[in-house]
């Protein structure tokens, strides 16, 4: 069997490996980046007409000030990211399964026009259409030290990539010519991409969704 290094932050690391255990994988994790919070002044709720977290790491880490938002409607990309706002107090949280761009579209159809982001200093970008997005960032993704990745990782490998960056990094990690054994499941198109090429093999989550990645990554294991 082949084993599986889950690359994303904790504490998400740590919940995808539960769930990969439970599928009777083999489960390395290695963190490519780790979140730090940042401090933030938190304008106030009555400016908005809802309230937009593209991450989980943002209900985390955003701190107390986050308490003030819960009386807007609040919409997250993910269920991981909905479920983190429910576990803050947020109630009734609409989760879009694609990206930042469509969950902005199911903002404006819900008729909001202004609207509070909390996010990472590094996010997608969004196409708000009709939207005033307001951004701020409560938290950083700084690099841990993955130097010895490559040498650590001897065998045919299957590598999760939750994000674009995380992609990239990835890709700056293992030079082109050492990446016949590796295969990568990645959560959408764009973190795919940003993988580049040489791979033994490459999938996307059909939606950003970390059940979705795992059977992906099952097929690949076995």
């Amino acid at each position: 069997m082949r084993p599986l290094v889950i690359l994303r932050p904790e504490p998400g690391a740590g919940r995808t490996a539960d769930k990969a255990a439970q599928l009777g994988l083999i489960v390395r994790r290695w963190p490519l980046f780790e979140a730090k919070a940042l401090s933030w002044e938190a304008p106030p709720p009555g400016r908005f007409d809802a309230l937009l977290l593209t991450s989980a790491q943002a209900a985390r880490l955003a701190g107390p000030h986050l308490a003030i938002y819960r009386a807007l409607p609040a919409y997250a990309v993910g269920n991981a990211t909905a479920a983190a706002m429910e576990s803050a107090g947020f109630a009734a949280v609409t989760a879009g399964e694609t990206d930042g761009t469509a969950i902005a579209a199911r903002i404006a159809a819900d008729g909001h026009r202004t609207v509070l982001h909390l996010t990472g200093v590094h996010s997608a970008p969004i196409d708000a259409g009709p939207l005033a997005l307001h951004r701020i960032a409560v938290y950083e993704m700084m690099e841990t030290d993955a130097e010895g990745l490559e040498a650590a990782i001897r065998s045919e490998t299957v590598l999760l990539i939750h994000s674009p960056r995380a992609g990239e990094r990835l890709a700056a990690l293992l030079p082109f010519e050492s990446r016949s054994r590796f295969h990568i499941v990645a959560i959408s198109p764009a973190a795919l991409a940003a993988c580049g090429g040489g791979w033994a093999s490459t999938r996307a989550a059909e939606r950003p969704d970390d059940d979705r990645m795992l059977a992906l990554a099952h097929r690949l294991c076995e």
